[in-house]
């Protein structure tokens, strides 16, 4: 069997051409970056609102989001468009059902990455908590559906009925989860 042997050059070239493309891509502004993706090939993603970040070491008076203090929570990242057909894209269209927006739906994403990281069989051994929205117990979400512990769809309602009832929003959840730690 003949043994295949790199040549000397070969990884060093490799690795300068991978950190000349990683430098060049990072030195692009925001404004080339969105036209580079503009004249890319294929199916554009839709574009999602921008938001900001509000950092204040102690609230000011008054100063709220969603009823909530601003002192120290971060906002939620981007998310992104869902895939079709995944559990994420299931919450959209539940989430847009509802009259919230992108925004929340950034919220909720950022909220069941950090639960259950949108794993319908997520199950915390400690507390019992179970499903997409790690319900507590998980028995609760039978009150969305009898296939509770296998349909996204079905964690997915009883998630949004649970945050409406008790945060109002998924951002109002969210902001709670990063002052607690849970929601």
């Amino acid at each position: 069997m003949e043994r295949h042997v790199r040549s000397s050059w070969s990884l060093p070239a490799f690795a300068t051409a991978v950190t000349f493309a990683f430098l060049v891509v990072s030195s692009l502004s925001p404004a080339e970056s969105a036209q580079a993706l503009a004249s890319a090939p294929g199916p554009r993603p839709a574009a999602l609102p921008a938001q900001g970040y509000t950092h204040t070491d102690e609230a000011a008076p008054g100063a709220t989001r969603d009823d909530f203090a601003v002192s120290r929570i971060r906002t939620a990242p981007a998310a992104g468009v869902p895939d079709p057909g995944s559990a994420q894209a299931i919450a959209y269209d539940m989430l847009l059902a509802r009259g919230w927006d992108d925004s929340q739906y950034e919220c909720l994403v950022a909220l069941w990455n950090r639960e259950s990281h949108w794993n319908v069989y997520a199950h915390n051994t400690s507390s019992g908590a179970y499903g997409i929205p790690q319900a507590l117990p998980g028995d609760k979400m039978a009150s969305a559906g009898a296939d509770w512990q296998t349909n996204p769809a079905t964690q997915i309602t009883w998630g949004l009925g649970y945050i409406s009832g008790r945060y109002g929003t998924p951002c109002g959840a969210w902001e709670h989860s990063e002052r607690k730690g849970w929601y």
